[in-house]
């Protein structure tokens, strides 16, 4: 019975999400509660709601002034030298521009804003592409690439998020782990990005490419910014912050408290501006933070009343004994399709928790099973569900058949390249 109505719950919850009857934030909520009070745990719903509160409270506000802070930094101009540096580098040659294209898109990623992303590289990159005769599905393969694994990989960003808060994670102890995994997808990514280029000059010519080199050197004259010094010290402030995150000495949501009030005082003394950046950047925070506050309420109901825990034992009677020691990679390999065809809410809402608890029958642990479905995660951002990929499309003027032909390899091959390294460094134990 209570299999069933874990289930249905989730059934439920990815058809109104999916289908637009209700949103992410509201049906993650009334869902497992009306299932709940069915399953006749009524009483005890305060007490269940509470302690999954409670669980993800800490990704909460981690989430919160993470977005603050890059939202100054994006602001500030932090990335702008680096956009500016690479057209000066490339000089026309289609190599140089895919692989500063992939250079520029594992930066502004940090952002975790697919939207942001796409918009700063394509404002950046794309007059260089349409000039040249270069094929902006580039542009995009890489741009895709970078943002699945550097915002979809860290504790701030989507998928991350997400798997942190619905499992009651430690952010700290889910992430230094990645890092390599991170490292090896955006080597990945800039080799990608090396064979499309050479694609691309194979097929456009020398004369054309020396034609572009004098108009693309005349592009790249820009002003230098009045307040260079405040430049430097966002730099320094930012490598300070990834430094002592590596160190794990201060949780992460301290360390981006302080960095966001340093950030916030330094960048804007006056006080009136300050406060309205604050308004200015919550929009993008809130939304965001009372959903991974809803899916606390989801997973304190789903472990409260052991739906988790029956449906994971059901799941895992379809799954070969044989095949334990091969979870996490099965893992891996079933949240390619399923994040593909699912939203990112309903996949880690959904079903991760499933996936997780039949994993503590195999003796996998669930930060293992979280980084396990986080790698997959790149080709989501290809799917119909994600919606950054319709303003994507829209700016380099394709479609999504097209763009979804086009990137498919190239997604799943860093996939691949993502859960071989996860499993050489013990990221992802089997």
């Amino acid at each position: 019975m209570l299999s069933i109505l874990g289930f249905l719950t989730i059934a439920v919850f990815t058809y109104l999400v999916m289908t637009k009857r209700l949103i992410a934030f509201t049906a993650i909520i009334f869902v497992p509660i009306v299932f709940a009070l069915i399953g006749g745990f009524g009483p005890q719903l305060g007490e269940m709601m509470m302690e999954g509160v409670l669980l993800t409270s800490d990704t909460a506000v981690l989430l919160l002034f993470a977005i603050l802070y890059f939202g100054i930094m994006m602001d500030a101009g932090l990335f702008d030298p680096v956009s500016n540096a690479i057209l000066r580098v490339a000089k026309g040659d289609p190599v140089k521009i895919a692989m500063g294209t992939a250079v520029l898109a594992l930066l502004v990623a940090l952002d975790g804003d697919g939207t942001t992303t796409y918009m700063i590289i394509c404002s950046a990159m794309l007059p260089v592409y349409r000039r040249l005769g270069m094929n902006p599905l580039i542009l995009a393969t890489v741009s895709i690439m970078a943002l699945g694994i550097i915002a979809g990989s860290t504790p701030w960003g989507g998928s991350a998020t997400r798997a942190i808060s619905v499992l009651g994670l430690n952010a700290n102890e889910y992430f230094i782990p990645m890092l390599p995994v991170m490292v090896g997808g955006a080597v990945a990514t800039l080799i990608i990005a090396y064979m499309l280029g050479l694609r691309e000059r194979k097929r456009l010519g020398v004369e054309v490419i020396q034609q572009y080199q004098n108009e693309l050197a005349a592009t790249v004259e820009v002003e230098q910014k009045a307040n260079t010094w405040k430049l430097w010290f966002n730099l320094f402030l930012t490598l300070a912050i990834m430094f002592v995150l590596i160190l794990d000495v201060v949780e992460l949501y301290l360390l981006f408290i302080i960095g966001f009030a340093i950030a916030l005082v330094v960048n804007y003394p006056n006080v009136e501006l300050q406060k309205k950046v604050i308004k200015e950047h919550a929009p993008n925070a809130i939304p965001v933070v009372s959903l991974v506050l809803g899916a606390g309420i989801f997973t304190g109901i789903l472990q409260g009343t052991k739906m988790v825990d029956h449906m994971a034992g059901d799941l895992v009677s379809f799954i070969p004994s044989a095949f334990g020691d091969y979870y996490t990679i099965i893992v891996a390999l079933i949240g390619l399709p399923l994040s593909f065809l699912m939203s990112n809410d309903a996949f880690f809402f959904g079903a991760l928790p499933v996936l997780a608890e039949a994993g503590a029958q195999y003796g996998i642990e669930p930060i293992d099973v979280a980084r396990a479905s986080v790698i997959g995660q790149t080709i989501h951002l290809i799917g119909p569900t994600s919606a950054p990929l319709w303003v994507l499309i829209e700016l380099i003027r394709s479609d999504l058949g097209k763009l979804q032909r086009y990137t498919l390899p190239w997604i799943l091959l860093g996939s691949v390249v993502m859960i071989i390294v996860a499993i050489a460094t013990g990221a992802m134990a089997l």
